[in-house]
C-alpha cells in the first residue's frame, strides 16, 4: 500500500486519543447526514470536504463556515459537493466533515514529514493562508523534550504576538507547547505515520486546538539508519610508511601528484608501478608485494577495475588505511556500484578502512602528509576542513594561503563507502591540532549518527557546516505544507541549530567564524562593549549589536567614573566607547586595564580602530594581545584599513586573535553563534 491521506475524522479520532484537543466532528455522506449532525454538536458548526484529492480545501470551494441551523447545513452539503466537482472533476469525493466551529484565535501550524536522512522532523510555525508566504517556521529532528519544544516556541518571528504585544493580551504558551509534545510524541512513536500538517492550531488566552488536520500513512515507511561508529585509532591517519599505487613519472596522472605532494613526508615512502623502477627519484617496486617493509597507509591512484585486487593485495601488506583517489565507482552508475561493493568486501576482509573511493585525498600539514592531487599545500594549523567536494578543497586551499590560514587537517570524503562524516568528527574531536572544525556538506546519508556524534562534538570543538542545496529548484511537488516548508535544506538547518552546529551561507562566514571560536572558544554570555577610536563606528556598532542580538552592557558608574579621569572630556560616556579620534595605543591600554578590573561585567570586548597619525597599529595589537592574555573573556579586533595596518594584524594572527576587516561581519558571526548556543 502507498502513503494515503486519512480521512480528517479518522485524523481527529487519532489526535483525540493522543490527547490533542479538536473539535467535535463528524463525517456526512449526504446533505440530509450533515443537518442531523450538524444539530447533534451544536452551532456554529463547519463544514469541509473529505478528498485525498484537496490538498488546500478554501481554493477548491470546500469549505463553508458559520453554519447555523441544519437547513443551512444541507445546503452548505451541497453548495462544497457542487464547488469541488466543478472546480476539480476527478477529484474523489468521501464526504464532509461537519465540526465544531473553533472560535477565532492566532493561527500557527504544526507539521510533520519523514526524512529519508534524519528520519521523522517536526515543523511549527505561524500558520493560515500565508505560511508558506511567511515561511516564519522552525524544524526540528524527533525526538524531542519539553524543553526543546518551548525553544521551538519562542524562535519564530511571531512569538512576540504569544507573549503579547502592545494591546494584545499574552497567549496560553504553556497549553501550545503540551499539544506540540502530544503530536510529537504521537508521530515519533507511530510508525506507519510517515507526515501530517495541523494547519491552523489556533491558540488562545487560554487553551489552544487543532482545526484542520491531514494525516498521512504509509504501511512501507522510510527506515533511516542511526549508527554511531567507534572511533578510529588516532594514529590511523598518521602512518609510519605510505605507498603510493600507481605513482607516475606523467605530470598529467594523478599518481604523479600524490607522489610529489609526498616527497617532504618524513617517514617510508614506496612509489608502486609495475613499468619503472624508480619515480621522481624514489626506488618503485612493482606490486605492494614487493614493498621491503610493512605498508600502514596506501594511497591508491589506479583505474577502478584494478582496485579490487590491490586492497585484496595490500591486506598481506599490512595496510591499515587505503586513501583510494580513484574515480568510476558508485558515482558512475550501477557497474561502478557492483565494483565499490567488491572494493569493500576485500578491504573488510583484510581489516582495512577507506577514504573514498572518488576522492581527493587526505592532508595532514602538522605531519608533512598530502595524499591528494592539489597542485599546492595548506600551511599547518588548527582548522579542520572536511568537504564532499574535492574541488572546493582545491579552491580553499589555493585561497588559505595568501590569506595565511592554517589547516590541522583537510579531508575529501568521497563515496564516503566507508569512512563517514562521523568518523572524521571523531577523529578532529580527539585531534590536538584541531581547533575549530569546518564542513561542506552535500548530503548526509545517516543523518541520525551524524547527529549523535557531532552534538558531542560541538560542546568540545565548534563546527561549523555550509550545506549546498538551498534553492528550491528541482524539488518535488509537496503533498502539504509541511511538505513544502520543511524541504531537505531546511531539515538540515533545523538537524544543525539542533546539534550546536553553525551553519553558514559563505566560505567566507565559515572561516571568520572558526577562526573567532578556534582561538577563543565559545563566548561565556552575550554582553559586550566596544571599545573604539572612530565615533562613526561606534555608532555602527550599536545598530549591528540590535541586529545580530549581542547585548551592549550600560556601564556601571563606578567605570564611569574611572575612564572620565584616563579619557578627554569629550569622550561619549557610553557604551560603545568612543575615545575620541586621536587616540593613541596608550589611551586603548588604560582602558583595557579598567575593563580587566571589571571583567566579571562583560562577556565580550569588540576592539574596533583606523588608521589614524596617533594610532601605531603594531603597538595597539600588542596592547590587545596583553588584554587577551589577562583575562579569559573574549577578545575581538576590528582593525580595519589596508597596507599601514598590516603590521598589526600580523600580530593579532601570530597571536591567534581574531580580527574582522569588516566590522559588521564580527557581530554577524557573533549572531550566528548565539543562534544556536543560546546565551552560550
Amino acid at each position: 500500500m502507498a502513503k494515503m491521506l486519512l480521512e480528517e475524522e479518522d485524523a481527529y479520532r487519532l489526535l483525540r486519543n493522543a490527547g490533542v484537543p479538536v473539535p467535535a466532528s463528524a463525517l456526512a455522506a449526504s446533505r440530509e447526514e450533515a443537518a442531523e449532525a450538524a444539530a447533534r454538536i451544536g452551532f456554529p458548526v463547519v463544514l469541509k470536504i473529505v478528498s485525498p484529492d484537496v490538498v488546500h480545501k478554501s481554493d477548491a470551494g470546500g469549505v463553508v463556515l458559520n453554519v447555523a441551523s441544519p437547513d443551512t447545513a444541507a445546503k452548505a452539503y451541497d453548495t462544497i459537493v457542487g464547488n469541488v466537482r466543478e472546480r476539480m472533476p476527478n477529484a474523489r469525493i468521501e464526504g464532509v466533515l461537519v465540526a465544531a466551529q473553533a472560535r477565532s484565535g492566532f493561527e500557527l501550524i504544526v507539521g510533520g514529514r519523514t526524512d529519508t536522512s534524519f528520519g521523522k522532523v517536526l515543523t511549527f510555525g505561524l500558520g493560515g493562508t500565508l505560511v508558506e508566504f511567511l515561511h516564519d517556521v522552525v524544524v526540528r529532528v524527533l525526538p524531542l523534550s519539553r524543553d526543546e519544544v518551548r525553544a521551538m516556541v519562542r524562535q519564530i518571528g511571531a512569538y512576540r504576538l504569544i507573549r503579547g504585544y502592545r494591546d494584545y493580551p499574552p497567549l496560553d504558551e504553556e497549553a501550545l507547547v503540551d499539544l506540540i509534545v502530544r503530536v510529537a510524541d504521537l508521530f515519533d512513536n507511530d510508525r506507519m505515520l510517515v507526515e501530517f500538517d495541523l494547519n491552523p492550531v489556533v491558540l488562545y488566552e487560554k487553551g489552544a486546538m487543532v482545526v484542520d488536520a491531514r494525516l498521512y500513512t504509509d504501511d512501507t515507511p522510510v527506515e533511516v539508519p542511526c549508527i554511531e561508529p567507534e572511533a578510529v585509532p588516532a594514529d590511523l591517519f598518521l602512518p609510519r610508511a605510505i605507498a603510493v599505487v600507481g605513482a607516475s613519472a606523467d605530470p598529467r596522472k594523478v599518481g604523479y601528484a600524490a607522489l610529489r605532494n609526498l616527497l617532504s613526508y618524513k617517514g617510508a615512502l614506496y612509489p608502486v608501478n609495475p613499468k619503472r623502477t624508480e619515480v621522481l627519484g624514489r626506488q618503485a617496486y612493482p606490486s605492494l608485494s614487493a614493498v621491503p617493509g610493512p605498508v600502514e597507509m596506501a594511497v591508491i591512484a589506479v583505474p577502478a577495475e584494478l582496485v579490487p585486487g590491490v586492497m585484496a593485495e595490500a591486506g598481506a601488506a599490512g595496510v591499515r588505511l587505503a586513501v583510494i583517489l580513484s574515480a568510476g565507482f558508485r558515482e558512475s552508475g550501477e557497474a561502478g556500484r557492483l565494483l565499490e561493493e567488491q572494493v569493500m568486501a576485500n578491504a573488510r576482509a583484510a581489516g582495512i578502512r577507506v577514504v573514498g573511493p572518488n576522492c581527493l585525498g587526505i592532508m595532514l600539514p602538522p605531519y608533512g602528509i598530502n595524499t591528494t592531487f592539489d597542485p599546492v599545500s595548506p600551511k599547518s594549523g588548527t582548522i579542520a576542513f572536511i568537504s564532499q567536494s574535492g574541488a572546493v578543497i582545491t579552491m580553499i586551499v589555493d585561497w588559505s594561503l595568501p590569506e595565511e590560514i592554517g589547516f590541522s587537517f583537510v579531508i575529501s570524503v568521497g563515496n564516503q563507502a566507508d569512512l563517514t562524516f562521523q568518523d572524521y568528527l571523531k577523529f578532529a574531536e580527539q585531534d590536538a591540532n584541531t581547533k575549530s572544525i569546518i564542513m561542506y556538506v552535500e548530503e548526509i546519508r545517516d543523518g541520525c549518527g551524524f547527529l549523535k556524534v557531532v552534538r558531542r562534538v560541538t560542546e568540545r570543538k565548534p563546527v561549523i557546516v555550509l550545506k549546498s542545496g538551498s534553492s528550491t529548484k528541482g524539488r518535488a511537488t509537496a503533498s502539504s505544507h509541511t511538505g513544502s516548508l520543511a524541504g531537505d535544506y531546511a531539515v538540515y538547518r533545523g538537524a544543525f541549530e539542533q546539534a550546536g552546529v553553525i551553519a553558514v551561507e559563505s566560505f567566507s562566514d565559515a572561516f571568520q567564524i572558526a577562526e573567532l571560536l578556534g582561538s577563543e572558544g565559545y563566548p561565556l554570555g552575550r554582553r559586550a562593549v566596544v571599545v573604539t577610536s572612530a565615533g562613526g563606528l561606534a555608532v555602527l556598532s550599536s545598530d549591528y549589536a540590535e541586529e545580530w542580538g549581542v547585548d551592549l552592557i550600560t556601564l556601571p558608574p563606578e567605570i564611569l567614573e574611572e575612564l572620565n579621569t584616563l579619557l578627554p572630556n569629550e569622550w561619549n560616556h557610553q557604551n560603545p566607547l568612543d575615545l575620541i579620534g586621536d587616540a593613541g595605543a596608550d589611551r586603548f591600554a588604560r582602558v583595557f586595564d579598567t575593563l580587566l578590573r571589571r571583567d566579571d561585567l562583560w562577556d565580550i570586548a569588540i576592539v574596533i580602530a583606523v588608521p589614524s597619525a596617533t594610532m601605531d597599529p603594531a603597538h595597539l595589537a600588542s596592547e590587545i594581545v596583553r588584554f587577551s592574555q589577562h583575562t579569559d573573556k573574549m577578545i575581538v579586533g576590528c582593525l580595519a584599513g589596508g597596507d599601514s595596518i598590516r603590521a598589526g594584524l600580523r600580530i593579532l594572527r601570530e597571536n591567534r586573535i581574531p580580527n574582522f576587516d569588516e566590522i559588521e561581519d564580527a557581530f554577524r558571526a557573533l549572531g550566528a553563534v548565539f543562534r544556536v548556543r543560546g546565551t552560550c
